[in-house]
């Protein structure tokens, strides 16, 4: 409890207060209420990068928090963040992150006094909300009431014309016979779109463009809805074709103070999951934003909402008419958009509002400062329809945090991407004074951010950034399909600067590793001292390959200056020269980059040497390039390399749709793969007859593994 004792005039005490308290202090002050102290200690039920978010707030709180982890995740950065940290299960999520019984145990063991629930897994559960207050436990989110009316989309709905919000057409009932349903599409008009009610993230989503489609379309759209949310109902609505996805962020506390925090834009997505997210949207004039804020506080307001939420809205990009589209019951992955326009930290609002406290800032103290983006980095291959990847974080380099530079991550370099959650390995927030500025610093913080071991979108990001589309604001959820011409462009030749890189780092790796053999006592080259003539490193040649196309770089003392070398750069195919470089020479820096004279300039880059690979990170971007396959490497495969079908990345068989001895036709759907809790179809290249089926339903199995073979 806080006391106060003064003579000064309740004007000029209250100057004093305003010169050394925030406003929220202040008006705790002048109404005369106690704030109700924060948690000592509550528990994260969840992983990654948005349980470090919320333990560093609590941190700088003085909040001691409990973390729970899969046995996948025993030594991740979550769990070497927290206080505490308890085992809870095994990698699949139904055994661990959504056993609602063993976080419960857990929380009552260690005396957590609250619990976060982040977002995902048992985020919009709204039994666990339920079941965490009857323990006497607060829930730091809103409650279940509130979440069942606007986790099921049909409902959510109603509730919405009701209050005065406006809601895409459809059908959004009870009555989910395949016929009828299909009846309903035609009434509303293909394009339709098929979401799950309890959906979300894009799981369960399909759009159908005709009849033909439909049947095939709902059942897929069932079957990722009963793995994902355990409820297989889906509504249908119109599909527009030229949507943006506009969302409001909005936080109401326990005494009836509703606010928002303007408008994110979400527009650039893939798979129907966000890519890029900015606030404050684009284009929207003060009297749309003010309206969109409105509704969305109408809408929190309609089921008496708590806590941090998200109204999202579809607008169409022709008349700008907006409408309701889902409201998710939670913190979003994209609030620290919101957090750098608004100044605000939105983990520590949903603290205070869980505690009983009134919102820190009420809608009249809240305004827009700048502008912001963020990249969700995935780990997935965009050029291979963003397949999820796994594997090592084999390197590492970042942007340097700043106030206008943010970086929130669940790994670091050595960590592994794992094939039984998400495949997003960080999130990159980047502010501005303006649009412009911030697009230039998050282009520039996207050159920054390299990564090595495993294929990411950071270059695809950076290329949707350089979009003069982009640029101009022309954001549309098919933004990506589009301009699909320019966003996936063949790759090109590599400089022939970035090959003289390449054969650089491989010379210096070279001297590196004999300067090491030279001290090993029992070496017979250790009483030689010019290391740079052992094994004839004077005249090396250093082949590789990109794209697939070959290369060979030639390294020779330079005739006048030993010290330096000369570099002739050739197509290993037409035996051109490309260019030729003299006197050049490369050290490593303190912070392990590659300084170049070459060309007669200094160049800074990045090499990274992992196994066969060769990443250069120059002023040209990224280039990766590949070094001969040893012969006892190339030698082995898995015995199935002709006439056969292969995983396109580590998953688990969830149906096989063909047997021995069946005749199908090119196009025909073969097996179905779920991986990072996305269903992929996998359908025969050519027409022919299925020889093998090398796996059965439930089986692991790693990339570039066959899964079905054909009789020649």
């Amino acid at each position: 409890m806080i006391q106060i004792h003064t003579r000064l005039p309740r004007a000029v005490f209250s100057t004093v207060l305003r010169r050394r308290f925030p406003d929220s202090a202040i008006r705790c002050f002048s109404s005369a209420k106690i704030q109700n102290p924060l948690f000592d200690k509550i528990l994260i039920a969840n992983r990654g990068e948005i349980a470090i978010r919320v333990m560093r707030t609590a941190k700088e709180l003085g909040i001691k928090t409990v973390a729970v982890y899969s046995e996948p995740d025993a030594y991740s950065q979550h769990v070497k963040m927290a206080d505490e940290a308890y085992l809870i299960g095994p990698a699949a999520s139904a055994e661990s992150y959504l056993c609602i019984d063993k976080i419960m145990n857990v929380a009552k063991m260690t005396g957590a006094q609250a619990i976060h629930p982040g977002y995902g897994f048992l985020s919009e559960n709204a039994d666990f909300s339920d079941i965490v207050k009857a323990s006497n436990i607060a829930f730091i989110g809103p409650s279940g009431n509130a979440m069942r009316s606007m986790g099921s989309k049909s409902e959510s709905k109603y509730i919405m014309q009701d209050a005065g919000v406006p809601v895409v057409p459809g059908y959004h009932g009870e009555n989910q016979d395949v016929g009828y349903l299909k009846d309903q599409a035609e009434k509303i008009g293909y394009p339709v779109l098929i979401k799950a009610i309890k959906g979300g993230g894009g799981k369960g989503m399909r759009i159908v463009r005709s009849a033909s489609e439909f049947e095939e379309m709902l059942e897929s759209s069932k079957r990722e809805s009963i793995k994902s949310f355990g409820d297989d109902k889906v509504l249908v609505e119109k599909y527009l074709e030229r949507p943006r996805h506009v969302e409001v962020q909005v936080f109401a506390d326990k005494h009836d103070n509703v606010v928002h925090l303007f408008e994110r834009d979400c527009s650039v997505q893939r798979r129907h999951q966000k890519v890029i997210e900015e606030a404050p949207a684009p284009g929207l004039t003060e009297a749309l934003r003010a309206e969109l804020g409105a509704k969305a506080v109408a809408a929190a307001r309609a089921v008496g909402y708590e806590n941090a939420g998200t109204v999202e809205f579809i607008m169409d990009n022709v008349d700008k008419q907006f409408y309701f589209m889902e409201m998710n019951t939670r913190l979003q992955v994209e609030h620290p958009v919101t957090e750098m326009v608004t100044n605000t930290d939105l983990v520590r609002w949903q603290l205070e509002v869980a505690a009983g406290n009134p919102l820190p800032k009420m809608q009249h103290e809240l305004a827009l400062n700048g502008h912001a983006f963020e990249a969700r980095i995935y780990a997935e291959n965009p050029s291979n329809h963003f397949l999820p990847d796994t594997g090592p974080l084999f390197s590492v380099r970042t942007p340097l945090p700043t106030p206008n530079v943010r970086l929130e991550t669940g790994f670091v370099q050595g960590d592994q991407i794992s094939v039984h959650y998400d495949p997003m390995i960080s999130k990159l927030i980047v502010h501005g004074e303006n649009r412009n500025d911030a697009l230039r610093r998050f282009r520039r913080a996207l050159e920054e951010y390299q990564v090595v071991g495993l294929n990411t979108n950071i270059s695809f990001i950076k290329t949707v950034a350089e979009h003069p589309a982009f640029i101009e604001g022309e954001v549309e959820t098919g933004f990506i399909e589009e301009f699909k011409t320019d966003l996936f462009k063949d790759p090109q030749a590599p400089d022939a600067t970035t090959l003289a890189l390449a054969a650089s780092a491989l010379r210096l790796k070279e001297i590196d590793n004999i300067k090491k053999s030279s001290q090993d006592p029992y070496n017979p080259w250790s009483s030689h001292t010019d290391s740079f003539r052992i094994n004839n490193i004077n005249h090396r040649k250093f082949a590789v390959t990109a794209n697939d196309h070959p290369y060979e770089i030639i390294v020779s003392t330079n005739p006048k200056k030993s010290h330096l070398v000369d570099m002739e750069v050739i197509d290993a195919t037409t035996q051109e020269s490309l260019k030729s470089f003299t006197e050049v020479e490369s050290h490593l820096d303190h912070e392990g980059l590659m300084v170049s004279s070459i060309d007669s300039k200094m160049i800074k880059s990045n090499v990274v040497l992992n196994g066969q690979d060769v990443v250069v990170f120059d002023e040209f971007g990224r280039t990766t390039f590949k070094l001969p396959t040893p012969a006892y490497i190339s030698a082995v495969s898995d015995g199935h390399g002709v006439g056969s079908v292969k995983t396109p990345m580590p998953c688990k068989i969830s149906q096989v749709l063909v047997k021995p001895g069946q005749i199908i036709e090119k196009g025909t759907a073969l097996i179905i793969l779920e991986a990072m809790k996305m269903e992929h179809v996998i359908k025969a290249p050519v027409a022919g007859t299925i020889d093998q089926v090398l796996y059965a339903v439930g089986d692991l199995v790693g990339e570039n593994k066959s899964l079905v073979t054909f009789e020649e």
